[in-house]
């Protein structure tokens, strides 16, 4: 009897302990960022001198006044080459905000892009989620050298050189750092955007040749008046308490440009980078970017308020906007979505749905091609009460190519009843609903929405995803793969490493960070 006692004497010594601990990091970092946060700025506006860009677009938006021009960008190559496309054009501005800007091929590539751009006068200022930036801080350290260039870094950690105070610091304040800046965006010169899914790096804009799997991704680009409200979403998010410049992290780091040109040159000189950029670009050049466009005046920005990073609800937050817009769904609703853990409220929506004569269908990764099998862990609840309300379910899952992974869905795309599209960055899961801040485009544009629903009946075909049925006590897999049978009971193509892993997962009380 006495032993249990001393043991939950010290169990309670350590819990208060790591609570004070946790309350000591909390103020010391809340300090920090009033000493830390870099100055006020804005959006540039229109200028009297025209820029390339200007030039391209304005007489399209005056022969389109009042409407918005869009185009989708579901071509991997060819999203990456609207943004290296626009870039080259720019000559005012470059606004640029990221979850993840991987320096590989065309990570580096786009850099070169950059730069090029602030030799030429641009203001550039790239906002980047710090979960994804700790161990490469030297490349973007070095990027803001460039008298014109400025990188802010999302709720960073303080500690950046030392990996053991670096992982003291996010457990004892997990709180805040669980909340990451996950949305995409790319603005030049306040006259173009590109909201959507992807992030910058070879996955996604298709660079296989440095890269063993491709991510099924949809951008969705903007001109016209309305690229005003996105920009003003930017400066909300870059002059946030919480979005520190990252000199400030490193406050004696210096780097000779000289030194940091001959390493980006050296980059973009290599033979898979030259023979990438001049794939991509062939035929992309300044009227490939607007021959897509299409015109609407029916466009709404859905963004989450930066504050949401604070737990604050100064605004609707984007994923409450979203489930005003399904509810109203008359007929039908289509949701890709690589990861999808909608929680109790959400799926009750869903089911409502369907009770009331809404078809429903759900396209989201197999367990054979997910990226995150700890989510799919907890997807896997779902599946059944989804059949069960009498959604359609669908689970991406292609043939690998000969050397390399299959590849994985990443669009995050929303269908209402073949009038309505939604692009973004939003994931149907509780991580992006309540903790990541998230934006996105809806609009009305009948080519442009049968084109994304095209995109969905494409990836839902035998050849890429299994239909998911219920049958008997369990769920039932319908294949068309050679070699396998035409219906199974477990997870097609999946090791059952996978299978146990993701079993494991699900029993485990953590949904909510997922």
């Amino acid at each position: 009897m006495g032993l249990g006692v001393d043991v939950l004497v010290w169990v309670g010594v350590l819990a208060a302990l790591i609570a004070l601990a946790s309350v000591a990091v909390h103020r010391s970092y809340h300090h920090f960022l009033e000493r830390a946060r870099g100055p006020t700025s804005a959006a540039l506006r229109r200028g009297a001198v025209a820029t390339a860009l200007d030039a391209l677009l304005a007489p399209l938006e005056q022969a389109h006044p009042g409407q918005s021009g869009l185009c989708n960008l579901l071509d991997n190559p060819g999203a990456f080459a609207a943004r290296s496309t626009s870039a080259a054009l720019a000559g005012r501005s470059l606004d640029l905000m990221y979850y993840i800007w991987r320096t590989d091929l065309s990570g580096w590539l786009l850099i070169d892009d950059l730069v090029a751009a602030a030799d030429r006068g641009v203001r550039v200022r790239l906002l980047l989620d710090d979960v994804n930036v700790q161990g490469y801080d030297p490349t973007f350290l070095a990027l803001t050298q460039h008298p014109r260039i400025e990188v802010r870094l999302f709720n960073p950690i303080r500690s950046r050189g030392h990996w053991l105070r670096r992982v003291a610091e996010m457990l004892l304040g997990l709180s805040r750092f669980n909340r990451r800046m996950h949305g995409k965006l790319w603005i030049a010169d306040g006259r173009l955007a590109i909201l959507g899914g992807r992030n910058i790096g070879d996955t996604y804009f298709g660079a296989l040749e440095s890269h063993d799997r491709d991510s099924v991704d949809a951008d969705v680009m903007l001109v016209g008046d309305k690229v005003a409200e996105v920009s003003a979403v930017f400066d909300g998010y870059w002059n946030l308490g919480l979005s520190l410049p990252i000199m400030a992290l490193w406050p004696s780091f210096h780097m000779g440009m000289g030194r940091f040109r001959r390493r980006l040159a050296r980059h973009a000189a290599e033979p898979p980078a030259l023979r990438f950029r001049a794939a991509a670009l062939d035929g992309h050049g300044p009227a490939r970017l607007t021959a897509g466009l299409r015109w609407t005046d029916r466009v709404r920005l859905l963004a989450d308020p930066p504050d949401k990073a604070y737990g604050l609800r100064s605004a609707p937050w984007m994923s409450e906007a979203i489930a005003s817009v399904l509810t109203e769904a008359r007929h039908e609703v289509r949701m890709t979505t690589p990861y999808f853990v909608p929680g109790h409220g959400a799926m009750e929506g869903l089911a409502r749905l369907c009770a009331r004569g809404v078809r429903v269908g759900l396209l989201t990764n197999a367990l054979a091609s997910t990226d995150m099998v700890v989510v799919h862990g907890a997807y896997r609840h779902y599946r059944a009460r989804m059949l069960a309300a009498g959604a359609e379910v669908h689970e991406f899952s292609p043939p690998a190519k000969p050397g390399r992974r299959r590849d994985v869905l990443h669009s995050k795309v929303f269908l209402i009843d073949g009038q309505q599209a939604l692009v973004g960055s939003l994931n149907f899961d509780l991580r992006s609903a309540t903790t990541n801040t998230e934006l996105g485009l809806l609009f009305e544009q009948p080519e442009l929405v049968a084109e994304l629903a095209a995109m969905y009946d494409r990836l839902c075909a035998p050849d890429h995803a299994q239909l998911v049925t219920q049958g008997g006590a369990g769920l039932r897999w319908v294949v068309a793969r050679p070699g396998l049978p035409g219906l199974m009971a477990v997870e097609p193509e999946a090791p059952w490493t996978r299978r146990a892993a993701s079993w494991i997962v699900g029993h485990l009380p953590i949904q909510a960070y997922l």
